[in-house]
């Protein structure tokens, strides 16, 4: 079972996040390239906040695959390019981990791979084997 921490001894989260995920032994771990925004169909919605919830569609349907649960996620790293409202981004991510909130980076760039992508989340999952 992982173990999620907030020290008392540093600051509590600003956002929707853990400080840290301690990992046991014999476990599986599972690491994502950067999703984006974009379907099957290879369409990318205009806006940040729609790529932000596709992208993380996107990381749930690679951990079904997987054979994982969106609970394992250990970390993820949020890239934006544009400024998406900081409690749209909570409600969002609240929405998607529940009670088993990550450990997160969030980092704003000029760009990503290509000028239509405003958000691309790597992600890590762990899971008890």
């Amino acid at each position: 079972m992982m173990i999620r921490r907030n020290p008392k001894n540093v600051h509590e989260p600003v956002g929707p996040y853990v400080h840290q995920i301690e990992i046991p032994e014999k476990t599986k771990l599972l690491s994502l390239s950067g999703q984006i925004g974009m379907d099957l169909h290879k369409d990318i919605p205009e806006t940040v906040e729609e790529q932000f919830k596709l992208a993380l569609k996107n990381i749930d349907l690679n951990l079904q695959e997987a054979g994982v649960s969106r609970k394992n996620i250990t970390k993820i790293v949020l890239y934006f390019v544009d400024e998406l409202d900081s409690k749209a981004r909570g409600d969002i991510l609240l929405g998607f981990f529940g009670e088993s909130l990550p450990c997160c980076t969030l980092i704003y760039v000029k760009a990503l791979a290509t000028p239509k992508i405003k958000v691309e989340i790597d992600a890590w999952a762990a899971q008890t084997v």
